[in-house]
């Protein structure tokens, strides 16, 4: 492994979590929103990442969770059916809080690192220069 092989391997891990955390906040800023029932609902996106050969990660793609979501009865909305329906994402609020906070200590890990790399560096430049 090579000098700077931390950091890229941990800067890999930076941009996969940063992914990862904004596909949850757009998922948790739209786990309320209904649509009529002709329409597809808000389908949450769920990150898909996977090991590189050098050791790093990536995100390999986006899945989208079902749009069919699932019927609610709320005959008083606005956007609801004769039958007094709307249709809401299905997804479940709890499971994306957890992955909320897998997301942010993978990335706060990968911060660490980060930060522990460049500071060895440093140290083993200063002590080269003298």
């Amino acid at each position: 492994m090579g000098a700077f092989d931390v950091l890229r391997i941990a800067g890999s891990g930076l941009g996969m979590h940063q992914t990862w955390l904004d596909a949850l906040a757009s998922n948790i800023a739209n786990a309320n929103t209904v649509v009529s029932t002709d329409q597809t609902a808000f389908q949450a996106q769920l990150v898909m990442a996977g090991a590189r050969q050098d050791g790093g990660v990536d995100v390999t793609g986006i899945a989208l969770s079902d749009p069919e979501g699932m019927l609610v009865h709320d005959p008083d909305h606005p956007l609801a059916d004769a039958e007094g329906y709307v249709r809401a994402p299905a997804m479940d609020m709890s499971a994306q809080m957890s992955e909320l906070i897998m997301a942010q200590r993978g990335f706060q890990a990968s911060a660490q690192v980060t930060k522990f790399a460049q500071d060895t560096y440093s140290t083993a430049i200063g002590i080269g220069s003298r």
